[in-house]
Parts: structure tokens; sequence; C-alpha cells
């Protein structure tokens, strides 16, 4: 059966705001209509990635394409970014998902979300324009970037967006001369210290300071504080991080209500979920609510939660077929050349921490993907195109073939902080082409 490649126009838009689910239990799991990711499921995606893949390097003849042809290429399974948005309403209902644009700018991806009614987390004036471009409206966006250039304010104003993140005195200076009416939460701080990527070293302030430094300071200049936003970082492995922030959270709540009349009504838990920890931390989400902004609260004060979930959403989606170009026998490992690497979508390496599992997908011109080779093992050291010594994709990689000049590997489970930080040094190509499937069609 060949591959439901995706070519019609982008999905429509529907109308929405700001925050699009209200759940009647206010923080525990439901039980929503979605698709699982059962083995037949399973099945299906890998078979499709599968055949996609096999079609496309099938038509490529290397002694005769054009420069360029053989570059490599995703296969993006729109099906994937489906169940991932129905795996988190699933268990958190009750928090609207503002997906990281900065994660993965792929349109389609974007659109698939809108349409099933995720908004957005942008932190650029690009991601704005990328959102805005597909007819969705400026009220499902959060500016979440407490750190901002004064014309990107400017331009947040004239297109409608209402709501950004603060962590000091001087964007609120910024806000009251470039964007006045714009909702501001305030960005806490986070115990971090055990997270894969850790952000509070960069962005966030303390307790005292929202409340002493930001909340005064805001109402002087007459600014409209909404809330609070924080983010325990990518890969936190410390859950207990997230019961202390929505704790903190409480706290600078009952302070803007009190102390400055403020219309305290968001809080924005963050981003860094990955679906291997979801249900642990999905759990401990609903546990810290329950205890900190318990129904008779929210209720009265009409809190909303929302979240940035950004690589939970895209990271199982995408996979990467690469071209060995070259290979170099030596006393140690023998070393594979392939047409990608840390400067190209395998920046994730460096950037991410991410370490991305080579498997072969064809061999001496048989297509070998998701097969299990009757050979022993096989270990090579994997480089990327640049000339540059750092661009290495894995110092010692176990492979199921005697992989040769001309054979394809693949990467799966790439959606994730890839594309989007691709560069273009050396002068080889920076974006890649995408194949897109959908597991999820009939």
């Amino acid at each position: 059966m060949a591959p439901s490649v995706v070519t019609q126009e982008q999905p429509s838009v529907p109308a929405g705001d700001l925050f699009r689910y209200e759940s009647s239990s206010h923080c525990k799991s439901v039980s929503v209509p979605a698709s699982a990711a059962t083995p037949n499921t399973n099945l299906k995606a890998r078979a499709m990635i599968g055949q996609a893949l096999n079609t496309q390097v099938s038509n490529i003849d290397l002694d005769e394409c054009d420069p360029g042809d053989e570059d490599s290429f995703f296969v993006a399974d729109l099906g994937e970014v489906h169940r991932a948005f129905n795996l988190w309403m699933q268990h958190l209902p009750q928090v609207q998902p503002f997906y990281a644009v900065k994660c993965n700018t792929d349109r389609k991806v974007i659109s698939l979300l809108a349409s099933l009614g995720c908004n957005f987390d942008c932190a650029s004036k690009a991601e704005i324009d990328i959102v805005l471009s597909l007819g969705i409206s400026a009220d499902r966006i959060v500016y979440a970037n407490p750190c901002k250039t004064n014309s990107f304010i400017r331009n947040a104003r004239t297109n409608g967006v209402q709501l950004t993140t603060v962590d000091n005195s001087q964007e609120l200076y910024k806000l009251a001369q470039y964007h006045p009416g714009c909702g501001i939460l305030l960005r806490l701080a986070t115990d971090d210290e055990l997270a894969q990527c850790r952000l509070s070293t960069k962005f966030g302030c303390s307790v005292a300071t929202a409340t002493h430094e930001l909340m005064p300071l805001a109402k002087e200049l007459g600014l409209s504080v909404k809330g609070v936003a924080f983010h325990v970082g990518s890969g936190a492995t410390d859950l207990t991080s997230i019961f202390k922030a929505i704790r903190d959270a409480r706290q600078v709540f009952d302070h803007g209500l009190s102390h400055f009349g403020f219309d305290m009504s968001v809080l924005d838990i963050g981003g860094g979920f990955q679906q291997d920890s979801f249900i642990e931390a999905s759990a401990m989400v609903r546990r810290s609510l329950d205890q900190w902004f318990p129904q008779d609260f929210a209720e009265q004060h009409d809190v909303k939660f929302i979240a940035e979930p950004g690589r939970f959403m895209v990271s199982n989606a995408f996979t990467l077929a690469a071209h060995v170009i070259a290979r170099r026998d030596c006393d140690e490992l023998p070393m594979l050349y392939i047409n990608d690497g840390v400067y190209g979508n395998l920046n994730c390496i460096l950037f991410d921490h991410q370490h991305p599992e080579a498997s072969v997908l064809t061999h001496l011109g048989e297509f070998v993907y998701d097969q299990r080779s009757t050979s022993s093992r096989k270990d090579f050291s994997i480089w990327g195109p640049t000339c540059d010594g750092l661009d290495c994709v894995s110092s010692r990689a176990g492979l199921g073939h005697d992989v040769a000049v001309g054979d394809w590997l693949y990467f799966s489970n790439l959606g994730a902080y890839t594309s989007a930080a691709t560069t273009s040094f050396n002068g080889f190509k920076s974006v890649a082409n995408v194949i897109y499937v959908n597991s999820e069609s009939d």
C-alpha cells in the first residue's frame, strides 16, 4: 500500500481564543476520544514511513542525479503529532497546550496542531509571523520571551498579540512605552539543576523580585499583570521541581490579588515534557494544581492553566535519512561520512544533548529499513560532511551491516530542535526536504 502522502492545502484553522480547552474535571485525568498508539498503529506508522523512505531513495540515481538530489531528507508522520496531542488532552485536559514554535517550525505541523485546538508559544517576530501567516488568530499566541527587542514588541502590538512574559524591570519600562495594553506573566526561576536543558540560568526572577519589585513597578506604570509563568527545564528528572514551581506561583498569585488587585488569572507551567515520562509528569502537575490551585480558587478567579510543550508534540514524528558519501578504514573503527551532521539537521547532538541512533536504511541497493540483520554487529564512527573535526555524529555506532559508500542511514525521533536550528556552514544545504505521511488517515 502506498503511503498517504499529504499534498492537500493547509487544514482550515478554527477561530479560537487564548484559552481553548476548559474541563469540568479540575485536575483529574479524563478519557477523551483519542487514537492510542496501539501496536497496530505503530506497525502502520512504521510501514508508511518505510515506504516513503524507500520511494524517495529508489528515485535517486547516484550515478546520474543532479547536485543535491541525494541530500538528506525527512519523513514526517503527521499521525504521530495527532496522537501526541490526544495524549496530552487525555492526561492534562485542564491545561491548554501552546505549542513551542521554536522546537520545529514546520508549517504543516503548526497547521495540524491549530486545527486540533492547540495554541502557540512564540519567542520572536519571525515565529509570530509564521503562525499569523497560516490564518491563526493573534489571540492564540503568547509571546513567551522575557527579553524582547523594542521593534518586536511594537510588531506584537500591531498584530494584536496581547500576552507576554517578563522577568525584569527594564522589560516593564519597554512594555509601558511600546505595548502598554499587553497582559503580563511574571516569569519565575525554578529549581532546574537536574534538567537536561536548563533555562533558569538565563531567565526567571525570584518570588521576592516578582512581588516586591516587578508588581509595584507594573502598578506604577499602569500595566496589567495577568499571572505567572515558569519552566522547569527540558528533560527534568526531578518532578518535585514542578510541585515547587506551582507552589511559588500561588504565592505570587496571592500577593498580586491581595496587595495590588491584579487580575491574576493565567498560570503558564512551561514546557520540557517528554512522552516517555509524561504519565508521571502529568500526574505531578495534577497533584500540584489540586493542592495549590484547587477548584474553588481557580473558579473564583477564573484561572486558566496553559503550558508550552514543544518536543512532546513533534519529537517522535520525524525520521531523517542521510546518504553515506564516504568511508575510511582505520586501525580502530572504520569511519563513515554522511551528508548531514551537527551543523545540519543533527545539530541536536550539540545543542539539545540528544544522542540520535543510526540504523541502516539501504545496503548495497537492498532496502533493509526496520529489519534485523542476520550478520554480526559492525561498529563504526559516523561523521558529518563539513571540514570541522567537531562534526561527529557518533563516536561508536553498532550497525547490522558492513555499510558501504552509497548506502543510506536513517535516524528516528528527530522532530525536536533539529531542522529549526540548522546552519549553512561550509556551504552545505541547511534545510532538508520533508515528505509527509499520516498514519491516522484511513
